[in-house]
């Protein structure tokens, strides 16, 4: 391929809708779209991939105008942010159990800004939210990225991607199973919670000189800290069952 070539319109918006297919994958996928990476880190990561995946680029299928590269570019970021929700709705599940974690535990009002997301969550949920990040990086969920989006210049030409029936309905799948996957992740420790709430009942009633919270709070947290150690693996290990299963769902985009 000449110079002469390179330069071409074809090639040049071609170059731009990738840079825009990289920008979006920053955007919206977990590791990636770290709110401490700095916005021109990722413009920087997503203008150097798209040089590096230039020469994978195939040629455009749709007419070099004003109306079409606007509507290849939207198509673009679409086809980004579906591929963040996917993952997300994956990752998720250990910041919705954090949060009844932290309920059960009484520490609801103790939340700090999350990294990951940037808004204010729960402790827990934030201490599971970062070991989760480090799972993703051991697992090299960011080269699976990278190559799937290789995979995908061939499979889904750029500008060309549409949402499908089956993106809809796994999305919906998804949902109902972040929540229904977090309850099973939080339930060991609200179950002994709801079952020292009971014990703690009993007492006071044949005991009424039993201070609840000078003794049985801090016992309760205790108790919901030794069951969280003891079921850390595992909780580690359903998130990389979930992100795994995610990642070879995106099998339907092709």
């Amino acid at each position: 391929m000449g110079w002469a070539e390179v330069f071409t319109d074809t090639y040049m918006v071609g170059f731009i809708l990738l840079f825009f297919r990289f920008g979006a994958l920053f955007l919206a996928v977990p590791i990636f779209s770290h709110q401490n990476i700095p916005m021109t880190i990722k413009a920087a990561m997503a203008f150097f991939f798209s040089i590096v995946f230039y020469s994978s680029m195939p040629p455009l299928a749709i007419e070099i105008n004003l109306a079409t590269i606007v509507i290849a570019i939207l198509s673009e970021f679409m086809f980004g942010l579906a591929i963040g929700i996917v993952l997300l709705l994956a990752y998720n599940v250990i910041t919705f159990a954090g949060g009844q974690i932290s309920f059960m535990m009484g520490f609801s009002m103790a939340s700090a800004i999350d990294p990951q997301s940037g808004v204010s969550m729960p402790i827990i949920s934030q201490f599971l939210s970062l070991m989760g990040l480090m799972i993703l990086l051991a697992i090299d969920m960011h080269h699976w990225m990278l190559l799937f989006i290789d995979n995908s210049l061939s499979s889904v030409p750029l500008g060309g991607f549409l949402m499908s029936k089956n993106l809809f309905e796994y999305i919906m799948h998804a949902t109902v199973n972040m929540f229904v996957v977090g309850f099973v992740i939080a339930f060991p420790i609200i179950a002994l919670s709801l079952l020292a709430d009971i014990i703690f009942g009993m007492l006071m009633k044949t005991m009424p000189q039993f201070n609840l919270l000078v003794i049985g709070f801090p016992i309760k947290i205790m108790v919901a800290f030794v069951v969280l150690i003891a079921t850390f693996s595992t909780i580690m290990l359903i998130l990389k069952t979930q992100m795994q299963d995610a990642f070879n769902a995106l099998e339907m985009f092709f």
